[in-house]
């Protein structure tokens, strides 16, 4: 499952950016990378493997920049390879893009594309939405960023910034979480809370077919359609510890042996000892409707299908 880290603020982005992705580390991947915007460059890192491969490759001398996007990339259009990496970019790298998520329709937008002489180095669908934006950029990046947007089929949550507009990141949301860090005059972006919380406990999420365009003055939200949005920052409550390794080499073990307490939090507040019930307040709701009806479907995948079997 891919991950999303991206900054904007006073601070060295590189380093900001391989932290966060660490602490995304838990989600699986296959690579990793990080682009910089530096003085109206964009300078990019991508390594097949752990992250600690990409730092390796930068030995230490990371891209300069206050502005800058990472991922970790979990393959779904071609094989995990350096070219395959995130993040991807238009014919002149001019463009860079990260994304969670599978463009449905990026096939015929890939031919149309190549057909009007766009040259793509990689197997991905992500490519394609760098290279959709360098088609229909005329001068207004916003204006093509979100034509772009209105064109792809599918799911996404994506960052990408631009040496057309060096002091801007631009982001959006479908079917794909979006979650964007409040600190003082530093913004952050990620696909979930876990990277932001060493920075900012402020937060809001995207909603689905809405986009933000975040500058140092600011941020501002609107739908995919140009319609304005206003979004409530809420307050992350849980610790840096309760997402952490907490001492273990990795998270898969941390899990293992956190069972036992995930099952009694599980059960917290639903087991009525007394009686002996297990009492489920989502179901409550909805019993009359469950126990009337003529047939019940259960769709999952993964270990939630486990569960569906059990159901």
């Amino acid at each position: 499952m891919c991950g999303i880290v991206a900054y904007l603020g006073n601070k060295e982005a590189a380093s900001i950016l391989i932290n966060g992705l660490r602490r995304l580390e838990y989600r699986g991947y296959d690579s990793a990378g990080i682009a910089i915007m530096n003085n109206r460059s964009i300078e990019t890192a991508r390594e097949v493997g752990k992250i600690r491969n990409l730092e390796d490759a930068l030995a230490g001398s990371f891209p300069a920049g206050t502005i800058g996007i990472g991922h970790t990339r979990w393959a779904t259009h071609g094989e995990p390879s350096k070219d395959n990496a995130h993040p991807h970019t238009d014919c002149d790298g001019n463009i860079a893009v990260i994304h969670n998520g599978i463009i449905e329709n990026y096939s015929i937008l890939k031919k149309a594309l190549i057909k009007n002489g766009h040259t793509f180095k990689s197997e991905t669908d992500t490519e394609i939405i760098a290279h959709l934006i360098e088609e229909l950029y005329d001068g207004n990046f916003e204006q093509a960023f979100r034509q772009a947007l209105l064109q792809l089929e599918g799911t996404f949550g994506l960052v990408i910034i631009t040496k057309h507009d060096p002091e801007k990141m631009y982001i959006a949301r479908k079917g794909s979480p979006i979650v964007i860090g409040v600190g003082e005059n530093e913004f952050f972006v990620a696909s979930d809370v876990t990277p932001l919380i060493p920075h900012t406990r402020n937060v809001f999420y995207l909603d689905d077919d809405e986009m933000a365009v975040i500058s140092h003055t600011g941020i501002i939200t609107k739908t995919i359609y140009n319609m304005p949005t206003e979004k409530t920052v809420e307050k992350v409550n849980f610790d840096i510890d309760d997402i952490d390794k907490a001492g273990y080499d990795h998270y898969m073990l941390k899990e293992i042996f956190e069972q036992p307490k995930t099952i009694m939090d599980a059960m917290r507040g639903r087991l009525i000892r007394e009686e002996g019930l297990v009492k489920l307040g989502g179901l409550a709701e909805v019993e009359d409707l469950l126990m009337n009806a003529e047939k019940i479907y259960i769709t999952a995948s993964g270990t939630s299908w486990h569960a569906a079997l059990i159901g």
